[in-house]
């Protein structure tokens, strides 16, 4: 079995993946070039994957992205193979949840306007404007591994979790309720922080649009760290404009990277960092585990993890 290695890595995780079996061939892809030439009779790829490399390929059985998110390489060509797709979906979500929490919490403390604004004279408005999250509801949009990951994170401070999916999945003892998709309203309606862990697919591309800004409470927080385009750009300036939320912490952005002259950068109630959820020093580990163990299962010819299913896109 040839595998292909379209990402950086170190020797130790080189040497990983090779010690999985000695029945496999590991080459590692030194420049685009290559990667065209090797991928030919390949069987499966770790890393990065486009239509071009598809195109070439002819005797794929796996790709395995070290992104959670795989919308950006779901054309028809390849929804439509028998070509198994994982990422790394369920492994990213403790350090997306970290970032999830940073970015809440320095809109309920201020700390994004004492940075900001550099002086002293604020700080009888930011006492006034915070609240405590004790009591408090928080709605999460997708209840994959990122967003149980933000969910378990809430029992510290105290808060009722609801949360909305499409799939049936178990409801963790952290989690109060779990709702299909048809009652997002109802969980807008009830929460005062929102959290986003869904991935971008037709169903939730825009799905936060004025109707649904209209429907959260007026000090409710959104906070965005997995697609910027599940909000609607227009739609979310509005919002903050008008008053219609609170605020929004916002590590992804509908248009990225998000332009200097956007309003968004200059409004004491919103904190953007530049897509940087994703970093962590533990990450690539993880990836590669995951991997190793898929590489396992293929070829003992067992079900993979992390699979994603590439008509629904995740």
């Amino acid at each position: 079995m040839k595998v292909l290695l379209v990402v950086g890595l170190s020797d130790e995780h080189i040497g990983r993946i090779k010690a999985v079996s000695d029945q496999i061939e590991v080459v590692v892809s030194q420049s685009h070039e290559e990667q065209l030439a090797e991928v030919v009779d390949a069987d499966v790829i770790f890393g990065g994957f486009n239509r071009e490399i598809f195109q070439r390929a002819e005797k794929l059985k796996l790709v395995q992205v070290t992104s959670a998110g795989v919308d950006g390489i779901l054309f028809p060509e390849f929804v439509n193979s028998d070509i198994i797709l994982a990422s790394a979906k369920g492994y990213v979500g403790t350090h997306l949840a970290d970032q999830t929490w940073a970015l809440l919490l320095g809109l309920l403390r201020g700390i994004g306007r004492s940075v900001r604004e550099r002086t002293w004279d604020n700080r009888m408005s930011i006492r006034h404007e915070a609240w405590e999250l004790d009591g408090r509801t928080l709605g999460i949009v997708g209840l994959g591994g990122t967003g149980i990951e933000v969910a378990r994170r809430s029992i510290g401070f105290g808060m009722r979790v609801i949360a909305v999916d499409p799939e049936n999945i178990d409801k963790p003892d952290f989690v109060d309720e779990v709702w299909k998709m048809d009652r997002f309203h109802d969980l807008l309606e009830q929460s005062d922080v929102v959290a986003i862990g869904a991935p971008l697919t037709e169903e939730t591309r825009g799905m936060f649009n004025l109707e649904a800004f209209r429907h959260m409470k007026r000090h409710a927080f959104l906070i965005n760290v997995t697609r910027g385009k599940i909000v609607d750009g227009p739609s979310l300036l509005q919002a903050l404009e008008e008053g219609l939320i609170g605020g929004a912490g916002l590590d992804v952005t509908p248009e990225e990277p998000l332009p200097q002259d956007s309003p968004l950068w200059d409004m004491k109630n919103v904190i953007i960092t530049p897509h940087v959820a994703g970093g962590s020093p533990r990450r690539m580990d993880r990836a590669v585990e995951l991997f190793c163990e898929n590489l396992r299962r293929l070829m003992a010819g067992e079900p993979l993890i992390s699979v994603i299913d590439k008509q629904k896109g995740y």
